[in-house]
């Protein structure tokens, strides 16, 4: 079994900043692109930022400039520095990642989702 577990979420007043962390779990064998979403009460979700494993970034224009994006492999997570965060910003934050591990008895590649931890700015 592979998880995804996130964590740093929070409330927090617009102009302030989070850290999210999310951690890979399980029988990993390596990991490509990890990334975060973002969903919004009735809203689509939607691709905030992502990082290959060489470190290739790419951000959503709304939040170019605010947030950073990195990773640490040997530790198997991925973060997300938020900082001038506004009220737009708020949302269930989702983790994901490409992963390769022993899933169902085989070695897998698979499409793995945190559960989400919800950042709420306030104005």
């Amino acid at each position: 079994q592979v998880q995804l577990a996130e964590s740093g979420g929070g409330s927090v007043q617009a102009g302030g900043s989070l850290r999210l962390s999310c951690v890979a779990s399980g029988i990993i064998f390596s990991i490509n692109d990890m990334g975060w979403y973002r969903q919004a009460p009735g809203k689509q979700r939607e691709l905030v930022a992502a990082v290959s494993r060489s470190g290739t970034t790419n951000y959503a224009d709304s939040v170019k400039g605010r947030f950073t994006i990195s990773r640490d492999n040997a530790k198997n997570t991925v973060y997300l520095q938020m900082n001038s965060l506004k009220p737009e910003d708020t949302a269930v934050y989702y983790c994901n990642a490409d992963v390769r591990g022993f899933i169902s008895y085989s070695r897998k590649t698979v499409d793995a989702w945190g559960e989400g931890t919800l950042v709420t700015v306030s104005s």
